[in-house]
Formats: structure tokens, C-alpha cells, sequence
């Protein structure tokens, strides 16, 4: 039998490309059963109370089992009040802690010292496992909304976290040793330990409360309390600002927007910090980018080679398309002795699935390595992005002027991979005079034919 060469399957490819254009118009789905989609009622409060809450969004292989390579993240959101404190407490996890909106002032507890930092919008920094901190908004108006990628060192996915001050749920973690340890720690009589340290009905009366009457009272609870003008203004005298910062301190926060964007248009900047960049984020292998799509613009679609990238729609509204496989909800439901045998059958199978959602504030997106992307803001669009796995990274653009792979594709594989000739396919990528960012709506052009048309949706059909 005579050996088959690319050339002579071209027919055969184009079949293969008309039948995928039809999946993917067949196959769309909504944010509704959109595995890489969390809308914003994903989260579940942890605690509330008229001074703010804290959030906790869902374990991310409970939301779908194509995401279990995320076992060990989440996301926590804080929101409190002006002239509020998050009280002191500890958590076995890191965090990367960035700064939504308001403005704060976040202390940081070490065994023989203490560093206080003044935070804006946009600031980040790294919180090691089991570091004390506490955090204060010291606006007069604004809330303080902090987002958090939290990453736990015991148990993967389940964070744990230590209170010094006690509440009606949680006593302080001090409560939990004997007298005879606390006199002996404190070198003081335990009456005094309790009245001093302890919660104030003791840990034997807390437990005789009834469940009815904890959860009228959990309302109460003194996580997050009002403070005083006058305690801000001691607790800011030392505070450190992060604006004017380099990028490169390994304890002190760094502001995504402090350096020039890595890309940036009249249709959007994008910014994004590195562990290459910062020492901070290298032993966690993480990025963190800040995206500014303005309103009716488009970020072209991309993909990452290596880094899963967890992204939060801070402000705006907007339509996020991402491009998988149709068939992955199924994968890995067919017993192991079967698979070798269907594995050819199940590479024929495989076609482009099309997943579309409509973009809120609160929002979840998680967007897989080597899936293609593209984000349409229907108003402006701010995102915020942890990238898991940045290191060795690649971002790779399918349209545009700059960074266009397609574009460096030979011209004789050009002739082999795509309906239309290599010339058509370069006159096609060079309409787009934009790189990176480009109008969502752009004007009618003169195209020459509807061939040429369909060769676009041969290259980038599948959005």
C-alpha cells in the first residue's frame, strides 16, 4: 500500500475542518453547565457580620473533575466597612493576598519584630503559612475588598485557621491548653490568664450553649470590629506604602500597575508580575496579572503552554469564550482495560467544544494550560489572575500584529495546513493591525470573497 502524504489528505482535512465548524456550532455551552466557571453565588460565607464578612469559593474539583490539578487552591474574599479590623489570627496555608479595592493597613507579626504596610488597590504580597497578621481599613468611605489565593500545607484544599482573640464559635487557640501549662507559660495564676487573654464567658460556659443560641449570636462574633480613628492613625504612624516600591522585595508588597504593562493598547493593559520578577512568588511557582479590557474591546485569543490560571472578575461585565475538547466530561469514566483498545477510536471522536459565559463582578474563571481564550468586555473589564505553574511559562497569541504564532508558520506548511493558499492566509492575519487587545466590534472591510471569510473560521473557528 502506498505511503500517504500531508498533501494528499489535504481533501480529508478539509472535510475534518468543515465537520468540526458545525461541532463547535452545535456544541456550545452556556455558563449555566460550564465546568471552568464559577459564578460569583459559588461562594460560601464563612462569616458575616454588620462590619463585613469573609468568603470561601468552592474546592475546585468539587466544581468538575477536569479541574483536580487544583485540588490544593482557593480563593478567599474579605470585605469590611471603614474603620474596621480583621483581628489577629493565623492560618496553615500561604497566601497571596492582592488588594481589589479600598485601602488598608496590613500588620505582619515575626518573633522579634513587627511590619506594618499601608495598601492600595492593586498591591500584593505573599503571607508565609502560619504568620499573624491583621488587617484595618482605614478608609473613611471605601470598603476594603481583598482577594486571596490560599494555598494549604496540611491538608490540600482545607485551610485552618488559629483566632488569639476568641469569639462565640471559635475560642482562642490559647483556650485549648491546660491550666497548669498556661500558669506555667505565663508564670501567671490562670484567673488572671482568662480575664486578661481568654474569651470573656470561658471556655466552659461556651460550650454549654445551646445551638440555638450560638447561631443568634453568631452574628456577633468579634472577628471583624469596629476601630477608632485616632487607633488607625497610631496603627499607620510606621506603615510602609507599597507605591513606589520595586517589584523585586522579598517581604514587602509590591503593586501590580508599578511597572510598565507587559502589553497595552487604546483597548486595554495588561500587567503581570512574575517569579522571575519577584522572589515572593518563586517558591509557590505562582504569577499574578492585573487585566484592564476597556469597554466594546476584545482580548485576543491566547493560550498558556504550561500555567493554569485562576482568574476573578474584580469590576465590569463582559463574555469569556474558551476553547476545549467536547468529549472531556467523559474521559476517565471508562475502565482501564478498555482504554488501549478505544484509544484510536476516541482520538477520532475528539472535537472542539466552544465555552461561553457571561461575565459578572464575582466571577470565576479557570482557564486550563494549552486551552485557547478570548474576553470581551461589554463594559470596562478589570481582572485579577493567579497563574499556578508560571514557571517556564508561554503565552502564545492566535491573532494580531505581535506575537502571532500563526504568523511564523512557514509558507509551504501554511499551503499543507490550511484551505486557503500562503498568501491568502497572510493577507487574512494582517487585517488585524492590533496586537493583543483589539476592538471587540471592528469596521466592514472588503474582504474580496466569502472564501476568505470562510478561511478565518478555519483558523479561529472555534471562537
Amino acid at each position: 500500500m502506498a505511503a500517504t502524504t500531508l498533501k494528499d489528505s489535504f481533501p480529508l482535512l478539509t472535510l475534518l475542518g468543515i465537520a468540526f465548524l458545525a461541532s463547535v456550532c452545535l456544541s456550545s455551552r452556556s455558563d449555566q453547565d460550564n465546568p471552568f466557571v464559577f459564578e460569583s453565588n459559588r461562594f460560601q460565607t464563612l462569616f458575616e457580620n454588620e462590619n463585613g464578612h469573609i468568603r470561601l469559593l468552592q474546592k475546585f474539583d468539587q466544581h468538575s473533575k477536569l479541574l483536580e490539578n487544583l485540588q490544593n487552591y482557593r480563593l478567599l474574599e474579605y470585605k469590611s466597612k471603614p474603620h474596621t479590623i480583621f483581628l489577629p489570627q493565623q492560618t496553615d496555608a500561604d497566601f497571596i493576598l492582592v488588594v481589589l479595592s479600598g485601602k488598608a493597613i496590613l500588620t505582619v507579626l515575626l518573633p522579634n519584630d513587627r511590619n506594618s504596610f499601608s495598601l492600595e488597590r492593586g498591591d500584593t504580597i505573599k503571607l508565609p503559612a502560619g504568620t499573624i497578621g491583621y488587617l484595618v481599613n482605614r478608609d473613611d468611605e471605601e470598603d476594603l475588598r481583598v482577594l486571596d489565593l490560599v494555598i494549604p500545607v496540611n491538608r490540600p484544599g482545607e485551610p485552618q485557621s488559629f483566632l488569639l482573640s476568641g469569639n462565640q464559635n471559635q475560642p482562642s487557640i490559647l483556650s485549648g491548653f491546660s491550666k497548669n501549662i498556661l500558669e506555667a507559660s505565663f508564670n501567671t495564676d490562670y484567673k488572671e490568664i482568662e480575664k486578661v487573654l481568654l474569651e470573656e464567658h470561658g471556655k466552659e460556659k461556651y460550650h454549654r450553649r445551646g445551638l440555638k443560641d450560638r447561631r443568634q449570636r453568631g452574628q456577633e462574633e468579634n472577628v471583624i470590629v469596629k476601630i477608632s480613628r485616632k487607633q488607625i492613625e497610631e496603627l499607620n504612624k510606621n506603615a510602609k506604602s507599597s507605591s513606589k516600591k520595586s517589584t523585586s522585595s522579598e517581604s514587602e508588597p509590591f503593586n501590580l500597575r508599578s511597572r510598565e504593562p507587559i502589553y497595552s493598547n487604546k483597548f486595554g493593559k495588561f500587567f503581570e508580575i512574575t517569579p522571575k520578577r519577584n522572589p515572593q512568588l518563586q517558591d509557590l511557582n505562582i504569577f499574578v496579572n492585573y487585566v484592564e479590557i476597556n469597554e466594546g474591546s476584545l482580548l485576543l485569543p491566547h493560550y498558556n503552554s504550561r500555567a493554569i490560571v485562576i482568574v476573578t472578575v474584580n469590576e465590569g461585565k463582559g463574555d469569556f469564550e474558551l476553547v476545549g475538547q467536547r468529549n472531556e466530561n467523559q474521559q476517565g469514566l471508562r475502565e482501564e482495560y478498555d482504554e488501549e483498545k478505544e484509544q484510536g477510536e476516541e482520538e477520532i471522536r475528539k472535537q472542539v467544544q466552544n465555552y461561553k459565559a457571561k461575565l459578572s463582578p464575582g466571577d470565576v474563571l479557570v482557564i486550563p494550560a494549552g486551552y485557547p481564550v478570548a474576553i470581551k468586555a461589554s463594559s470596562n473589564l478589570n481582572l485579577v489572575g493567579f497563574g499556578i505553574n508560571a514557571e517556564n511559562n508561554q503565552r502564545y497569541f492566535l491573532a494580531g500584529e505581535e506575537d502571532n504564532v500563526i504568523s511564523q508558520i512557514h509558507k509551504p506548511v501554511k499551503e499543507l495546513a490550511f484551505p486557503g493558499s500562503a498568501q491568502e492566509v497572510d493577507t487574512l492575519l494582517e487585517n488585524q493591525k492590533q496586537s493583543h487587545f483589539a476592538n471587540a466590534q471592528p469596521q466592514e472591510r472588503e474582504r474580496g470573497s466569502q472564501e476568505i471569510k470562510d478561511h478565518l473560521y478555519s483558523i479561529l473557528g472555534s471562537f
